[in-house]
């Protein structure tokens, strides 16, 4: 059975398109872009904007071991009901992902319970240990699209300097935590006024900084590629921006958090406002969003990572790091930087969909005739508040509920299938 998407305003960044046109799928495909088109089913698209299914590179399902964070089947369901289409599932869970099972284990369960499309991202060391690298080439011909000890920095620049080598010999991009470990311990938000002000033991951006520098030094080193994972600092732009210049194979993400709030919003002491990296300051905020404008980040990622109420709802310093992201990513993006003039709304498109893509070669974030009928369907006016009794995800755990946010999704189409529709 056909389904045309009529009177919509496409974008579709390989491509250049940004104009008023209508999209016939069929069995999965996207067969034909065009005027007038005609399906079995249709859905009005007037005043959205049709582009393809946005795609995280970085995200957290929890499965297995924390299910009641969230589990692939719910962690699915959020990225959809966001526009999400195509997500890189990171390797930290209980087992971590760190060999050939694991990687099917998930792969199969995606299959059988996700309502989009999961790869998943495995070790870059057994056990995540930092000791002994992964076997890549196997962990890559089972499905795995990237390796990545998230949550964790290789401690050993020797072993770091073996997993690019071998990570760039499988042909999988390497993904850094940038932390060094021995800097942030104990640390709950940024080391800074704030943190002196509350009595809050701090994390000093050189934790990410000299990581950052680091990692980038090792990949100069190599020729290997290197994908820098959540940037938060003026300087860690910088050094992202230097690499660059010398034509390394560097590429790195922010989350939308990192530009919408700053430091401040832990002054209630409101444990969704702590993650790692922490929230930074109004210098370092400014720094993201140039580093977007300029190209220096890449793409955006949420990092999305539940949490159950009750971890929460402690005290600060005991609460555990990470927010919930994928249900309010295009809404931050619109909100915080394409209404504020900083990126086209064809801009911030790309950087949600054919950029991360790129960076773990998959085949998605594009709209293309004979291509697979990914397709988010937003309306880019419609004002929405944040509520947690609204997420999709199991957890709630976001520092936005309560805000008012631009750019609200209206269908989420996977392969060709109706995965979210807003009522």
């Amino acid at each position: 059975m056909s389904l045309a998407i009529v009177n919509g305003h496409v974008i579709e960044p390989t491509l250049g398109l940004s104009e008023p046109m209508d999209l016939l799928i069929d069995h999965g495909v996207l067969v034909k872009m065009g005027k007038n088109l005609r399906g079995d089913e249709t859905i009005d698209a007037a005043g959205c904007v049709v582009c393809p299914g946005l795609v995280d590179i970085h995200v957290h399902f929890r499965e297995p071991g924390y299910e009641s964070k969230e589990t692939i089947a719910s962690g699915s369901r959020a990225a959809a009901k966001g526009g999400v289409t195509t997500v890189v599932t990171m390797a930290n869970t209980n087992p971590v992902i760190d060999n050939a099972g694991m990687v099917e284990f998930i792969v199969r369960r995606a299959r059988e319970t996700a309502c989009i499309k999961i790869r998943p991202a495995a070790c870059a060391t057994k056990g995540m240990k930092g000791e002994e690298i992964t076997e890549m080439a196997e962990l890559k011909e089972v499905g795995a699209v990237a390796v990545s000890d998230d949550g964790r920095d290789v401690t050993s620049s020797a072993v770091m300097r073996r997993v690019l080598q071998y990570a760039d010999m499988a042909g999988l991009v390497c993904m850094s935590h940038n932390e060094d470990e021995t800097l942030a311990e104990g640390g709950s938000m940024n080391e800074g006024f704030n943190s002196t002000i509350l009595g809050i033991p701090g994390i000093p951006k050189a934790a990410e900084e000299i990581r950052i520098d680091r990692n980038i030094r090792l990949a100069e080193l190599t020729g290997a590629r290197l994908h820098i994972q959540h940037v938060t600092s003026a300087e860690g732009v910088q050094l992202v921006r230097r690499a660059k210049a010398k034509g390394l194979c560097v590429t790195c993400e922010t989350a939308p958090h990192y530009w919408m709030l700053t430091d401040d919003a832990v002054k209630t002491f409101n444990s969704n406002a702590k993650m790692n990296p922490p929230l930074r300051e109004p210098e370092d905020v400014k720094a993201i969003i140039e580093g977007i404008k300029d190209g220096t980040i890449d793409c955006i990622a949420t990092d999305h990572a539940p949490h159950t109420p009750t971890e929460k709802a402690v005290e600060f310093a005991l609460a555990p790091f990470g927010i919930i992201g994928l249900e309010t990513s295009l809404a931050l993006v619109i909100t915080g930087l394409v209404e504020k003039g900083h990126l086209s709304l064809e801009r911030a498109i790309a950087l949600m969909t054919t950029a991360p893509s790129q960076i773990c070669d998959l085949n998605a974030g594009i709209l293309v005739e004979g291509g697979p009928a990914d397709v988010a369907v937003f309306d880019p006016n419609a004002e929405w508040v944040v509520k947690a009794e609204e997420f999709a995800s199991r957890s709630k755990n976001s520092p936005f509920l309560g805000m008012t946010l631009r750019g609200k999704v209206k269908c989420t189409i996977c392969d060709g299938n109706v995965v979210y529709f807003a009522s």
